[in-house]
């Protein structure tokens, strides 16, 4: 938009000696040309955006913003203090202030302004034309992209287009990749080179707000990268998301660096790679610097260390676009937030059960009857917050399916689908299915060309009215019937098995468990036990499946543990040091302790412990042992059904992976004990490190 700044919204004599003042001053300009439609409740939102954090930038800068439902549209004002105004900035107080507002809700149009404005004022020539213009028409159009800053390249306009934003300001969808090198990086024809090619660099830049120094951290790198005749591509990991760097960029790169003030989101893709990891503000300063000491780093080999491996499944399909990866992700992503609320609300339930008996169930509520002194009430009062989490388990399936697909708009249609599928006994069925359909609803009304004038109101108002309405239809009066019966019909089913049958189950849930060690065979096996048991009073056949699942997934570390103690010269040093982690994550019941061994040796490693799984789940359901809680290992014993018979299952199943593992192994021959080895025979790095983050989002889920 052209008139997204004019001279009516610039200022060249701001004569405002506080920030507040300031943005009050600036306010007021946007007001009278009907930007603003309530002053106060504008400069409240400002206020509280800045009391955030400061917007105060080096170099004398100062950008107070903020998102708000008083603001029409995107607009950019902008003042120049002869005396300066302090907006926290280290280097003391900003002569050149903008005051940026867009409509509540409008990520994508603020962040466009922010992030196009941050990368201009790396250009000092940009901010000296700035300060040296005489009239509010040059200085708007200056800001504009309309005048060349003199002695810097042309810059793209600051605007909310869909065709002008940049390409990695968060305004795509996360999962996208970059596929080409950014613009910096396009001419670095000259300089020095590796070989016959110019050194490539891959970076990525994220602060607190994902917003300013984000943007100006990558065109200074940017910058840098093009005077030193080196090829850089950074990605921006923003407040709205960001635009991944492709795999293939990453591989070929011989450096990176990560400018940082939050965690960076990903980063095992980075790994084995010589690294520069700093603060976001080095990558403002002193980009020349980090480049040099990235190029330093590879020429004396330095690297960092591998990440801790993921599953072979995982790896096999992390970079896939296709549908079925797409679905893959999407349902994790709502199993993974669901599981917490399991393990919470199992845990609780079943010590409910352990205080109060198994006709706590039956107790009042504790807000009626409550007696501090009695074990009874206490064990009421911790079953009964159990059936609350556990009443949270369907909606938070299907809003984080949705938000796995859609982002942050898909919640509310997610969980108000998730909360129709248990008022209409539909279940967990039903809360896939809802999740699906709220994603694929808000996708569809995004992809809608809206007119300017309603984008602010889309996320807040439009699209969680439309999509809830739409997931509220088709739940109650379509598909919700159907997926009832289904899940009916799976429970009785579940309820009727005996004999062979539940034996067979347990060997199948157990080769489940141990195929991909945390992966999403494991996690579909998972679900479908704790799916079970997630009601108020489970069935004996339910509580079955879930003991036969947790035992299995006990037996590949509590295996790999015991086959390095008792056949230490079979595995190299680390691969040792893996294994007395494994006893402890075993144990809790966290089968990530066997990743190591199977993504070194996953030809031996994963069919012993699919073997060993398989006995142990086939045994543990013949036996009959029972389980209400979804988690805990050895630690919730005492909450097993037939705990003796439930232990001896599980050591015939270690029994059967240590002794699988040992013959393979020892066919192959033997790894040297004083270190690691090379090719199949070298372990990743210790799991030890990453037992306490089991899972993404989810600590110590098998």
């Amino acid at each position: 938009m052209s008139d997204t700044i004019t001279a009516d919204l610039v200022d060249l004599d701001l004569s405002a000696d506080t920030k507040e003042a300031a943005a009050r001053a600036l306010a007021e300009r946007m007001a009278a040309r009907g930007r603003v439609t309530d002053l106060e409740g504008f400069l409240a939102d400002v206020a509280a955006r800045e009391a955030q954090m400061p917007t105060g930038l080096d170099g004398g800068i100062g950008i107070p913003h903020c998102r708000s439902a008083h603001v029409t549209e995107p607009t950019l004002a902008f003042g120049r203090s002869a005396a300066g105004i302090d907006f926290g900035a280290p280097d003391g107080p900003a002569d050149l202030v903008f005051l940026i507002a867009a409509p509540a809700g409008a990520d994508d149009a603020h962040l466009t302004l922010l992030s196009a404005l941050a990368r201009r004022l790396m250009n000092t020539g940009f901010t000296d034309a700035l300060r040296a213009a005489t009239d509010a028409e040059h200085a708007a159009a200056l800001i504009r992209g309309e005048e060349t800053a003199p002695g810097g390249p042309e810059a793209a306009p600051v605007d909310t287009g869909a065709d002008e934003g940049e390409a990695d300001s968060g305004n795509t969808a996360p999962d996208d990749s970059v596929a080409a090198p950014a613009a910096a990086s396009a001419g670095a024809a000259t300089g020095p080179t590796d070989g016959d090619r110019p050194f490539r660099i891959v970076a990525v830049t994220s602060c607190p707000t994902g917003i300013a120094h984000t943007y100006m951290a990558a065109e200074s790198l940017e910058n840098a990268g093009r005077e030193a005749g080196v090829e850089i591509v950074v990605e921006t990991q923003g407040s709205a998301g960001f635009t991944r760097l492709d795999p293939a960029l990453i591989a070929a790169a011989d450096g990176v660096i990560l400018a940082h003030d939050v965690p960076v989101r990903d980063k095992q893709r980075f790994a084995g790679k010589p690294t520069v990891d700093t603060g976001v503000k080095a990558a403002v300063n002193r980009p020349a610097a980090l480049i040099t000491e990235v190029r330093d780093k590879a020429a004396r080999g330095e690297t960092t260390e591998a990440a801790p491996a993921s599953t072979p499944v995982e790896r096999a399909g992390a970079d896939g676009e296709g549908y079925g990866t797409l679905l893959r992700r999407w349902l994790m992503s709502g199993v993974s937030y669901m599981v917490p609320f399991v393990a919470a609300g199992g845990l609780l339930i079943a010590l409910g059960f352990a205080i109060g008996g198994y006709e706590i169930n039956e107790a009042p509520s504790v807000m009626d009857h409550f007696v501090w002194t009695q074990a009874d009430s206490w064990g009421a009062l911790l079953f009964q917050i159990g059936g609350v989490a556990f009443g949270f388990l369907v909606p938070v399936l299907a809003g984080y399916i949705a938000y796995g697909m859609a982002d942050r708009p898909g919640l509310v249609p997610g969980f108000v689908g998730g909360a129709i599928s248990l008022t209409i006994n539909a279940g967990f069925l039903g809360g896939l299915a809802a999740g699906l359909i709220a994603g694929g609803v808000v996708l569809a009304i995004q992809k809608v060309n809206i007119p300017a004038a309603l984008r602010g109101i889309m996320p807040v108002v439009v699209i969680p009215l439309i999509s809830s309405a739409v997931v509220g239809f088709l739940m109650f009066v379509v598909i919700g019937k159907p997926i009832a019966e289904a899940q009916k019909g799976m429970t009785d089913w579940l309820a009727g098995l005996t004999g062979a049958n539940a034996v067979l189950l347990g060997a199948l849930l157990g080769l489940m468990m141990c195929f991909d060690l945390g992966g999403p065979v494991n996690k579909v096996a998972y679900t479908f036990a704790t799916a079970g048991i997630a009601v108020a009073d489970p069935g004996d056949s339910a509580m079955k499946v879930m003991a036969a699942v947790m035992a299995a997934g006990m037996v590949p570390p509590l295996a790999m543990a015991l086959a390095t103690t008792v056949r230490g010269r079979l595995f190299n040093r680390a691969e040792r040091e893996n294994g007395k982690a494994a006893w402890v994550l075993g144990a809790s019941f966290i089968s990530e302790g066997a990743i190591p061994f199977a993504a070194a040796d996953p030809l031996r490693v994963i069919p012993a412990s699919m073997a060993g799984g398989a006995v142990t789940g086939a045994l543990s359901m013949a036996s009959g042992a029972t389980l209400r809680a979804p988690h805990g290992g050895i630690f919730v014993v005492p909450l097993i059904g037939n705990p003796l018979l439930y232990l001896v299952a599980i050591a015939a199943g270690v029994g059967v992976t240590t002794a699988l593992v040992i013959v393979l192994k020892g066919l192959r021959g033997t790894t040297d004990p004083a270190g690691p080895a090379t090719g199949e025979d070298t372990a990743p790095a210790p799991a030890a490190g990453g037992a306490g983050t089991s899972k993404e989002t989810v600590a110590a889920q098998p």
